[in-house]
């Protein structure tokens, strides 16, 4: 073998490995403290995507004023986000409090690949004529 076909084979292999691997980015999400219900729905609607997508999330709460003396209330906060997302999610990084802002990481849960549960469609198709006969008399009215 030839040393030009030996590189490109290896440029094709190098090419192929870069396509496959997935690119896990770090996505942020800001809450403040005296947030609303809505959009506390929201924005946690949207990090439940970004986890389905594979990415991590990082959630910030923003302090004001003299929110900062209420770090409990932050902390409620990204404890409700963690309850309402569930188990697509895992706690990576504990809450803490950077300055003015307090912290949180979540990482998406492997998932395993689900077995296909029988459809409605392939019951049917696994049934008798006689049954499918009976069945279609049913639906319609029909005696």
């Amino acid at each position: 073998m030839d040393y030009g076909k030996f590189k490109f084979d290896e440029a094709q292999k190098a090419k192929e490995s870069r396509r496959k691997t997935q690119n896990v980015g770090v996505k942020e999400m800001k809450y403040r403290p005296k947030i609303g219900p809505g959009d506390f729905d929201t924005k946690t609607r949207q990090v439940s995507k970004f986890l389905d997508e594979g990415h991590k999330v990082k959630l910030t709460i923003m302090f004001r004023g003299r929110e900062v003396f209420h770090p409990e209330l932050g902390k409620k906060i990204l404890d409700r986000v963690a309850e309402t997302i569930g188990d697509a999610a895992k706690i990576e990084a504990e809450p803490r409090l950077d300055g003015r802002n307090m912290t949180m990481v979540l990482a998406p849960q492997k998932q395993k690949p689900k077995a296909k549960a029988p459809t409605a469609e392939a019951t049917l198709e696994n049934e008798t004529p006689a049954a499918k006969a009976v069945e279609d008399t049913t639906t319609t009215g029909e005696e």
